[in-house]
């Protein structure tokens, strides 16, 4: 063979292609054009295919549909002797011995021309120079052999015996057999067969893997939105004192967010792989794009979606580019949607309706079991008589003179803003204090018109005032209830530790409670009166009496005052406003004197009293007395809320929307009914606030206070408070004290000989209920989008686990970047992506579809670009037929290729 033939064979028409091989298996030239002998086609190697061909003339219509010149009959075979001729190198230049017969068998190195993309050694004499470029208008004699790869007929190898069987084709290239032996060597070696199989069953440990990680996923997305969508409170299991600290569910939460986001990008990324590596198999589907193939990108990159839009403008909008879209948005936003939705936070919860319970232990207003109840040092063993009764009478005066002080504070600062009003429901609400943390707020019901109460009470001579004020104040014992352990609510001491140790936030922990329990009632009734209308109710002015000083120390024990069953003297005038006499079972009371101005007595005693009054003379020498007694109210409901820094209870009542009331629970239930034990508490509290001292002429602060308030007109004074008002206030602590440990319910349900238990008993209640603890949910309105998230990885996840079990097994994956790589680098050339090379590319090249073939007879797969290339139209001819076995590779390429395409 000389350098002539070489230079042939290096130009893009003399490549193999142009000739087939006939019955007697010799080389015949089919006509063609001739090239220019210009710079030469770079073909990749190993895609220019011998085909078979008759003695009949085959045309070749390239993709410009223009035939090409055919040579003269004469110019049969690859023109090798219209070539110039080139030094021909000896074969120690080429790398390899001179040729012997008998060592044809051996392996012999390649001829420049033949060899693969390898280190060469030029021949000598024709050593580039370092800097030197070739020149693009003539061959590179160092380019290794290139065929073209557009010619489907051409993809058949010869079998080793077929090939053994050609005749070399040294007569018809002018080259010797050696040189033969060496192409055919060369042509049999540039083959890619795939290795291992297209398709792996289900029991392949990556489709097991796969599988495996789809139902982890699809389970784990789908129990994380089950809770995100039930919003479980975890109470005391989630809590510094309970089973699992807040720190450490945060920190769990967090991991199996990540794992199922993990999970699902792998899933979802194999998902894609499969459904675009069968599409690209399949014979009759449409092919996939480059613009899809980086849909995997979308996933584990989602800045992709933005630094490439090119791209996804193209693919964005197809069905599998929706699900894509989505996917991507799951695998950005999962965790973040995990950590709103499902990982355990402080959270107010909803409104719960429940039955609570609380400790019975005594009946209400019990004035011993207060007494033996009161924190004191001095015990009853040291002071059997007044132990009780003295730590009681400093609880009441500590309490109430606390409730007073704050209540003229608000009134002060409203005379100050100017909100003062003669309308009871606006003025200042009673105020009182339990336990020094907790703000207790009354409230005025059973309101009535002073002015007409007055006038109907009012003579033609005399110009009565008359008030009647009724306050009510929360259920003590709901403060208990609400910290017993069987109803399990968590306490806000329970998450201090979490919440400082978290955010360094201190009270955020909380629990509100509507109890629906009966309030207790203090009724403050005052009215004015004449010293006439009072002499048959002051000692002093009893003919008895003959105006003597009264013995204070002994009042009244000592004093002829006429018992049951007299019912004293008849006052007519205030008989029926007070419900003095026979008719209403109720002696009026009997005061040692009329007080001096600015002065108070008071009268606890009598048969079966049911109240206490109080007498005071006003600055001007007017007198009032007030009675007051104590009740059950079925109107209102209790508040109460708790923080870490305090409480606040609540008398809600006569509330038309207040479902709790608790007369709308026990219809049956009689408003009202007078606690007539009340009055021996009140007696104590009474004498320890001062309200007697007036009998010693004493002046008493507090009297002078209440003196002054007595109201001159017939309506309330907008810049004061009454003194009905203000000793409603000062009784205010009695009622608290009264309610604790006493039923829930407005009668004592047990024996009626014991007053007092001796195992405090539970008692149920209804009640509405909400409290702070660690929960799942969203804590913001806003949070709900978040369900989006989640919903669509579980309905993502449930779609990918049912492709993988409809498949029962993988194909593989052509978009993995590697497997990729090695298709194309195994595949031919394509104009369609002309320019491609240097930037990528753009346009319309992204849309161009792209079909993965096979070389069945060598195995070989190769991607092309999906429009159907055109054909050389050729004849009948006489083909070799060559026997192949049928490999499993083949059979699964069959399979896969022969589906009807899908939808995705």
């Amino acid at each position: 063979m000389n350098h002539t033939a070489a230079g042939e064979l290096r130009q893009k028409a003399s490549s193999l292609s142009d000739y087939s091989v006939d019955s007697t298996s010799t080389f015949v030239n089919t006509p063609s054009t001739a090239p220019t002998p210009g710079s030469p086609v770079h073909h990749r190697t190993g895609y220019r295919r011998i085909a078979s061909f008759n003695d009949q003339d085959t045309s070749y219509h390239g993709p410009d549909h223009s035939p090409k010149p055919s040579r003269s009959p004469q110019e049969h075979g690859l023109g090798i002797k219209n070539l110039n001729p080139l030094p021909s190198p000896s074969p120690s230049q080429l790398g390899f011995s001179s040729p012997d017969p008998s060592a044809s068998a051996k392996p012999l190195l390649s001829p420049p021309f033949l060899q693969s993309r390898g280190e060469y050694k030029p021949v000598e004499g024709q050593i580039r120079e370092e800097n030197e470029e070739w020149d693009d208008d003539r061959a590179d004699p160092y380019q290794p052999f290139v065929a073209d790869s557009e010619s489907e007929n051409l993809r058949k190898q010869p079998t080793a015996a077929t090939v053994q069987s050609f005749e070399p084709p040294g007569a018809l290239l002018g080259i010797s057999s050696t040189w033969s032996g060496l192409i055919q060597t060369s042509l049999a070696e540039l083959w890619c067969k795939s290795k291992e199989k297209l398709y792996h069953g289900k029991g392949n440990w990556l489709a097991i893997s796969v599988l495996v990680l789809s139902v982890y996923s699809t389970a784990l997305s789908g129990l994380w939105l089950g809770v995100a969508i039930a919003e479980p409170r975890y109470g005391h299991g989630i809590s510094p004192m309970g089973s699992m600290p807040p720190a450490t569910a945060s920190l769990l939460a967090a991991a199996i967010a990540k794992s199922i986001e993990l999970s699902f990008v792998t899933v979802f990324v194999a998902f894609l792989g499969q459904v675009l590596s069968r599409r690209a198999l399949v014979r009759k589907s449409k092919g996939i794009t480059i613009s899809e193939m980086s849909m995997r990108q979308w996933i584990m990159q989602p800045g992709t979606i933005i630094t490439h839009w090119q791209a996804v403008r193209y693919a964005a909008w197809t069905f599998l580019g929706v699900i894509a879209m989505s996917g991507a948005l799951v695998a950005m936003l999962y965790t973040t949607a995990s950590e709103s939705l499902v990982s355990p936070k402080l959270k107010m919860g909803d409104w719960d309706r429940r039955l609570l319970y609380g400790k019975v232990a005594t009946i209400f207003a019990n004035e011993v079991y207060i007494g033996q109840n009161c924190q004191t040092p001095i015990s009853a063993s040291v002071d059997v008589e007044y132990s009780g009764s003295t730590c009681t009478a400093i609880q009441h005066s500590g309490q109430s003179y606390h409730n007073y002080m704050q209540y003229l504070s608000n009134w002060t600062s409203d005379i100050a803003a100017g909100r003062g009003s003669n309308d009871l429901s606006k003025r200042p609400v009673p105020l009182a204090q339990l336990y020094d943390n907790t703000t207790v707020t009354g409230s005025w019901i059973s309101i009535q018109n002073m002015t007409e109460l007055s006038q109907q009470y009012s003579s033609s001579n005399y110009s009565r005032t008359v008030t009647n004020i009724t306050m009510a104040m929360p259920h003590a014992g709901v403060f208990r209830a609400m910290r017993d352990p069987i109803n399990n609510i968590m306490q806000p001491l329970d998450l201090e530790a979490s919440l400082r140790s978290r955010s360094g936030d201190r009270g955020l922990g909380q629990y509100h409670v509507q109890a629906s329990v009966p309030s207790p009632v203090t009724n403050v009734l005052c009215a004015s009166m004449q010293k006439e209308e009072l002499a048959s109710m002051v000692y002093s002015e009893w003919p008895l009496g003959n105006g003597t000083a009264i013995n204070v120390t002994g009042w009244p024990t000592g004093f002829d005052i006429p018992v049951y069953p007299s019912w004293l003297n008849s006052t007519p005038q205030v008989d029926d406003l007070f419900g003095f006499g026979e008719k209403y079972g109720r002696r009026p009371p009997v005061f040692p004197k009329l007080p001096v101005p600015y002065n108070t007595v008071l009268n606890t005693t009598g048969w079966f009293t049911d109240s206490i009054y109080l007498l005071a003379t006003s600055p001007t020498g007017e007198y009032t007395m007030c009675s007051l007694r104590a009740s059950l109210t079925t109107q209102c409901s209790t508040e109460y809320s708790a923080q870490i820094s305090g409480g606040e209870m609540k008398a809600r009542c006569e509330d038309a929307e207040d479902e709790l009331a608790y007369g709308k629970w026990y219809h049956n239930a009689t408003d009202g009914v007078i606690a007539k034990d009340w009055a021996s508490v009140a007696a104590e509290w009474g004498r320890a606030l001062s309200l007697n001292a007036g009998i010693t002429d004493g002046a008493a602060s507090n009297a002078r206070l209440l003196s002054q308030l007595i109201p001159s007109g017939q309506e309330l004074n907008p810049s004061l408070p009454s003194i009905a008002e203000v000793l409603a206030v000062l009784s205010g602590s009695t009622l608290l004290l009264s309610s604790s440990d006493s039923p829930f319910i407005h009668f004592w349900n047990y024996s009626t000989t014991v007053v007092t238990l001796e195992e405090p008993q539970y008692q149920a209640f209804h009640a509405d209920l909400r409290f702070k603890d660690f929960a799942s949910g969203p804590t913001q309105a806003w949070q709900n989008i978040f369900f989006v998230v989640l919903s669509l990885t579980f309905a993502t996840n449930v779609f990918c686990l049912g492709f993988f079990l409809l498949h029962h097994g993988l194909v593989t994956d052509f978009i993995e970047p590697q497997n990729l790589f090695s298709l194309s680098l195994n595949s031919p050339p394509s104009q369609a992506l002309d320019g491609a090379c240097g930037s990528g590319p753009e346009g319309e090249q992204l849309v161009m579809t792209w079909h993965i073939k096979m070389d069945k007879q060598r195995e070989h797969f190769y991607i092309e670009n999906g429009e159907a290339p055109l054909r050389m139209k050729r004849r009948k001819t006489r083909t070799l037929d060559f026997e192949m076995d049928t490999s499993p590779t083949v059979n699964a390429y069959n399979k896969l290729s022969s589906r009807h395409s899908s939808l995705l």
